[in-house]
């Protein structure tokens, strides 16, 4: 696991640029350094030694030294595909090579053949051509911006931001999106110019021209199986997965929370070490959880308790770290819980992507107990939306809303905080893109699927690789260490996508089919829990005088009243203290985007 930039222009002092951009990442490699620098090309990796150790050492070459490449991830397919390249001469076991000479046999092709995560960029020297890739759901991270004559791209902001030539101004025009998703939904970033290359994208640049393909799309391909075999298949790929993604040099070391997902993929993988957080309040604290099933399966479990003044501290930190906001308060667990790991082991796992994969919200299984009511003709229902939506905005009015629409007007995730009519009302300048025409992209290519199957489509397009993978890898790479994610893998995938609906949800559970893989292996009941993901108590706190009060100063401060109405935002802020609404989503969305502002545009990092 590693960390990458580079750049391309007319620099004369490249190798001070390099050296600056690179050390704004060092926490993702802080085991070495490497240096590309020729003509107007200047690249470089920090690298976090995960698999071939002495001989792993980037930038690396291919034979002729006509190829370079930088790398970020883990190939987890690697031994398959010297092979299958095994008329190509390897000087090294790492799994950086293989793409050397993947890109030499495959050209653009290369990442179809690729199972695992990474981004990565290899430069042409003889054709000065510089190509981009990024894994198939997103993984890893990877972003670049051009100003006049510089092309640059990183693995994070913060890297790009030290090049002379960046030019930083926020990218207004998407707060909106940012208040209805909770984070940055689109591949347009908050600092203008910059953006994120998607995930299953490639990009060349060469002669000044960006051009970006896309090589893998999502199909969900509905098989007529009996359970069993379903369950059988899924048994079968999540433990070869697993088996991968044990593939290091040194020690695996895994999170572990009380639910399904990583109680599944500690059963299978049985690491030696597992890692938990909690918080005092009972309710929100799955320590136990976990150390019963490590002491059922012999392992061991290192837990920490999570005060309310440390998690408060750190926001300003984690804000930095993640580059742009997100209100998801797991992120701040997730730091917590890889710091702990990080002081035994390099890598962990975790067990991001079952919910999406697999059917995991009930959002879902809502969907399919309150389907009586489109039972009811359309015309009507879209009526009694009209009517609805002119009403305050309370739970039984929104659902006779959202019923009378399309799904593609209104779904935009699992987690929707604000509504577009309460955007309006919430931002000072109101002229904003609107959430709807950031899914347009993904309805438009499941236009013949199910509603179903659509709304599984949007939660992995946005929620799992736009929010859950962002802080998967910030949080962990923060603390030097490596985060994989088993269940995220493209054979898995294929599984999960394949399987009929009833097999990922019914009218009384979730993960159906999952949930019968896992229990076969799960020495505990953990295969039946709801996942609770380290909840966070900031509901709770938000109700307590200090984080009241530290909240209220922040949203009457100059630079709040500058994008948002001060009296709407602290009218939801006091109605919630005062316990006479639950309004803690909407209050920590603005008030991290304010944290995170803070950051990058007042102290000025």
């Amino acid at each position: 696991m590693c960390g990458i930039v580079g750049f391309i222009d007319g620099s004369k002092n490249k190798k001070d640029i390099i050296k600056k951009m690179s050390e704004k990442i060092k926490h993702r490699g802080p085991d070495g350094e490497g240096y590309f620098l020729k003509d107007e090309v200047a690249l470089a990796q920090r690298r976090l030694s995960i698999i071939d150790i002495e001989g792993g050492k980037q930038p690396m070459f291919n034979e002729d030294d006509s190829l370079v490449v930088v790398f970020n991830g883990e190939i987890y397919n690697y031994l398959e595909l010297k092979e299958e390249l095994k008329d190509h001469t390897f000087k090294t076991n790492s799994d950086t090579e293989v793409l050397l000479h993947g890109y030499e046999e495959w050209g653009e092709e290369l990442p179809k053949h690729l199972r695992g995560m990474f981004a990565f960029a290899i430069y042409d020297i003889k054709n000065k051509t510089l190509f981009l890739a990024r894994d198939n759901f997103g993984i890893k991270p990877l972003y670049y911006a051009k100003f006049g004559d510089t092309f640059m791209f990183a693995s994070e902001i913060k890297a790009l931001l030290a090049h002379p030539n960046f030019e930083k101004e926020l990218n207004e025009e998407i707060i909106g999106t940012y208040l209805a998703f909770s984070f940055t939904p689109t591949n347009e970033t908050f600092f203008k110019n910059v953006y994120r290359l998607d995930a299953g994208c490639t990009l060349t640049y060469q002669d000044n021209e960006i051009e970006i393909k896309r090589y893998f799309k999502k199909e969900f391909k509905i098989k007529d199986q009996e359970f069993k075999e379903a369950v059988d298949d899924i048994a079968k790929v999540m433990q070869e997965s697993v088996d991968h993604h044990l593939i290091s040099d040194v020690e695996v070391g895994s999170f572990l929370s009380s639910g399904i997902d990583s109680s599944y993929l500690v059963s299978l993988a049985h690491p030696d070490k597992t890692y938990t957080v909690g918080y005092n309040q009972e309710r929100y604290n799955e320590i136990e959880y976990a150390k019963d099933l490590a002491a059922k399966l012999q392992i061991n479990n290192t837990s920490q308790i999570i005060t309310k003044e440390e998690y408060i501290n750190i926001i300003p930190k984690i804000m930095y770290y993640l580059d742009e906001p997100t209100s998801d308060p797991a992120a701040v667990a997730l730091y917590f819980v890889a710091r702990l790991a990080a002081k035994d082991v390099k890598v962990v796992l975790s067990g991001e992507g079952a919910d999406e994969f697999f059917g995991g919200y009930n959002t879902y299984r809502s969907y399919i107990e309150l389907n009586w009511y489109n039972k009811v003709p359309y015309f009507l229902r879209h009526a009694i939306s009209k009517v609805c939506s002119l009403l305050p905005e309370v739970r039984g009015i929104n659902f006779l809303v959202r019923r009378g629409q399309k799904l593609e007007d209104h779904y935009i995730g699992v987690n929707r905080v604000y509504s577009e009519k309460e955007i309006k009302k919430v931002l000072a300048n109101p002229h904003h893109l609107k959430a709807i025409d950031v899914t347009k992209k993904t309805y438009e290519e499941q236009k013949d699927s199910s509603d179903i199957v659509k709304m599984q489509a949007i939660d992995i397009d946005f929620w799992l690789m736009k929010d859950i993978l962002l802080k998967a890898d910030r949080m962990t790479m923060a603390n030097s260490i490596e985060g994989r994610v088993p269940f995220i893998d493209k054979e898995v995938f294929k599984v999960a996508s394949s399987l009929p609906f009833a097999y990922k949800v019914n009218s009384e559970t979730t993960k159906v089919a999952l949930r019968e893989a896992a229990r076969k292996v799960i020495p505990t009941e953990a295969y039946k829990k709801k996942k609770l993901g380290f909840p966070v108590p900031v509901r709770d706190w938000l109700r307590e005088s200090d984080l009241y009060n530290q909240v209220k100063e922040v949203f009457t401060s100059d630079y709040a009243k500058k994008f948002f109405n001060t009296k709407y935002i602290l009218n939801l802020l006091d109605k919630h203290y005062q316990n006479k609404k639950d309004n803690y989503r909407k209050i920590w969305t603005i008030y991290c985007f304010l944290v995170w502002y803070k950051v990058y545009f007042i102290d000025e990092l």
